[in-house]
């Protein structure tokens, strides 16, 4: 499964869930999900990369959280009726527009 687009996994993910997840939780429930995930996803990055040491218990797979956090995006995608790839491709050209010579003046960077 490598290389896929992101319309592909909008629709991996889709078939995933309309046959072993039975159906999409709700909005509401995919969002905390998101919240949740991206706190997993922060405390790795605290503990590799800030000044927190990692427990025993705590998990120490920087991609499979990052996956996790990709995966409830494109359930939320889906179930929202949002093509994530027009979405993004919207979403570069606006920061093209908006961002073009921000960061190139930035003396900070």
């Amino acid at each position: 499964m490598e290389n896929i687009t992101i319309k592909q996994a909008q629709q991996i993910v889709d078939v995933w869930i309309k046959t072993l997840g039975v159906r999409y939780f709700n909005e509401l429930t995919n969002l905390a999900l998101l919240t949740e995930e991206v706190g997993e996803l922060a405390r790795i990055m605290a503990r590799t990369y800030g000044e927190q040491s990692f427990k025993d218990t705590d998990s120490k797979d920087l991609a499979d959280e990052i996956a996790d956090v990709l995966w409830v995006l494109i359930c939320i995608a889906n179930q929202t009726g949002i093509d994530l790839s027009e979405a993004f491709h919207k979403n570069v050209v606006k920061k093209t527009e908006r961002d073009s010579t921000r960061h190139i003046n930035n003396k900070k960077l």
